[in-house]
């Protein structure tokens, strides 16, 4: 009977995957490229039969994996290694460690993660805007929504641009870069080679900055990189987020809503964001538009997903004329 040791690191993914099911396999190969998804379905196809004990060493594998990255994001490499010591014993704690240092690696920068966002900008704030945006692709949101919006007005949107524009970073350049964090902050890290940046993570920013920064960003952007402003817009508030707006906001907005298009939007709508739309109009409304919406019978997705654009284009511009407030992490501050 064959130990999961002898087989390679796809080999085991493939497995993991078999033994997951094909509804949770299915939810982990959306978050994966075409070409590893591609090797993983070529994997599982060639994989005939696989022990029950394999398949019990594959998942106890990721589990212990799982739950090494865990310690390390809590508390670092000494305080994963102190845990699973404990737990799996010295010698199977240093093999998960060593696998996990060796494979998927500790993200860069992960002693930053811990530092306060203030101490952070005043190391960072003079940098080049293309090192502060490399810094800021690792952090959380909320960090580097702060930072962000701290930045002088001129490098805000720099710093922005350069976030979403970023693709791969290599080794080098992180090492260095951390070499000179490292100095400040006498902190050892570790680094990788990761993807880093892209338009969802200057999206998750600057969802989470404020107003007034936000808004400055996305006009210099609009100015310089009309065609990146557009992609970032679009997904800057989609129409679930609906759910952010209070029953005040939520009312005013369907004044201004098509009611054809709201049957359309709704349509492939999950069930909070249909309940918060009914429960803000009158009985007798939400009782045509569900007739309407059983009467349409199947809508294409293309048609869905213009309306819901539709709503979201007038959310938009209410929220830019100050007749309704979208609840955003961190600064938006309501006063009566």
């Amino acid at each position: 009977m064959a130990n999961s040791e002898e087989y390679n690191g796809v080999q085991k993914a493939a497995i993991l995957l078999i033994a997951l099911g094909p509804e949770k396999s299915a939810s982990i190969f959306k978050h994966l490229k075409e070409e590893e998804i591609e090797e993983l379905t070529l994997e599982i196809a060639n994989t005939r039969s696989i022990s029950p004990q394999t398949k019990e060493d594959v998942l106890n594998e990721f589990y212990q994996v799982c739950l090494a990255q865990q310690y390390i994001a809590e508390g670092g490499i000494g305080y994963a290694k102190e845990l699973l010591e404990k737990a799996l014993g010295e010698e199977k704690a240093q093999g998960v460690i060593s696998k996990l240092t060796a494979s998927l690696q500790v993200r860069p920068f992960e002693f930053v993660r811990k530092t306060d966002p203030a101490q952070l900008l005043n190391f960072i704030q003079d940098e080049h805007p293309q090192t502060i945006a490399m810094i800021l692709s690792y952090l959380s949101a909320g960090q580097s929504a702060m930072i962000i919006g701290s930045l002088v007005p001129e490098k805000q949107a720099d710093v922005a641009k350069r976030i979403a524009l970023m693709d791969r970073t290599s080794p080098d350049v992180i090492k260095e870069v951390e070499r000179v964090l490292e100095r400040k902050l006498s902190t050892l890290v570790n680094q990788d080679y990761t993807i880093v940046g892209g338009v969802d993570a200057i999206v998750s920013i600057l969802n989470t900055v404020d107003r007034s920064t936000e808004k400055h960003i996305m006009e210099t952007l609009e100015i310089e990189e009309p065609e990146l402003a557009d992609e970032i817009r679009k997904k800057m508030f989609v129409f679930e987020d609906i759910l952010l707006l209070d029953d005040r906001a939520i009312q005013r907005v369907l004044r201004d809503v098509d009611n054809n298009d709201l049957g359309i939007a709704l349509k492939a709508a999950n069930e909070d964001v249909q309940n918060v739309i009914f429960k803000n109009m009158s009985k007798r409304l939400a009782t045509m538009i569900k007739e309407d919406m059983e009467f349409m019978g199947p809508v294409r997705m293309k048609d869905v997903e213009e309306a819901q654009q539709k709503i979201v284009g007038i959310i938009r511009k209410l929220e830019d004329s100050a007749e309704i407030v979208i609840s955003r992490g961190g600064g938006d501050e309501i006063v009566v």
